[in-house]
């Protein structure tokens, strides 16, 4: 351009000249080697790794070097931190441990029991320590003790014992002829879960006989 001047002329053809698309891939892959260099580092060879030798590579030596490995099936290194085995967390002790041997006997009597209901037990053995706030805990446990319970009731009834009620003829403990022992008694469990449903419950939940009917 007419307009400028010698000198800038002769630095724009300096800045032209550094412009090679081959040696900026070259300082691409330098700064990439440092770079996983530092990330791969120990925190003791930090310090070594801050200062890394200069790169003696030219641009023409590179070129020839990409073309090989191209067909070699050039395999660049993945600096990425190896991944470690998950470490199983151990149980926190629990504010209901003390009263595990309590909370299993009520369930044990009363199947049905809410978890509100046993937080208010609690409650009246130490008000300091249960509130509303422990709501949550005592029905994590609930559900914990009930899933439990199924799992026994399950098998029981897919053996072919089905469970039996109380005042059926020739069950129970006092059930015995024939020189034969009776049969275990019906867990409290069982016989809850298993007892029909009456009064105010039967009839907000219509069997499905008289669904049927209707």
């Amino acid at each position: 351009h007419p307009k400028l001047s010698k000198g800038v002329k002769r630095r724009l053809r300096e800045l032209y000249r550094t412009l090679d698309p081959v040696a900026l891939l070259a300082e691409m892959r330098d700064a990439q080697t440092e770079l996983g260099t530092r990330v791969g580092a120990r925190a003791g060879k930090l310090t070594a790794a801050t200062s890394p030798p200069a790169s003696a590579t030219n641009a023409a030596a590179f070129a020839k070097r990409l073309g090989n490995e191209v067909h070699l099936g050039e395999q660049r290194i993945i600096h990425r931190r190896m991944r470690k085995p998950y470490k199983k967390r151990m149980r926190m002790p629990s504010m209901l441990d003390p009263h595990l041997a309590d909370i299993e006997r009520w369930f044990a009597a009363e199947p049905r029991l809410t978890a509100l209901a046993i937080l208010d037990r609690l409650a009246e053995h130490a008000p300091e320590k249960f509130g509303p706030p422990q709501h949550t805990i005592v029905q994590r446990l609930l559900r914990l003790l009930r899933r439990n319970a199924t799992e026994v009731i399950i098998p029981r009834t897919a053996g072919g014992t089905a469970p039996a009620t109380i005042g059926d003829p020739g069950t129970g403990a006092g059930a015995a002829c024939d020189g034969h022992s009776a049969t275990s008694p019906v867990p409290p469990i069982l016989r809850a879960m298993t007892q029909p449903q009456t009064g105010r419950q039967s009839a907000l939940r219509p069997s499905s006989e008289s669904n049927i009917l209707r």
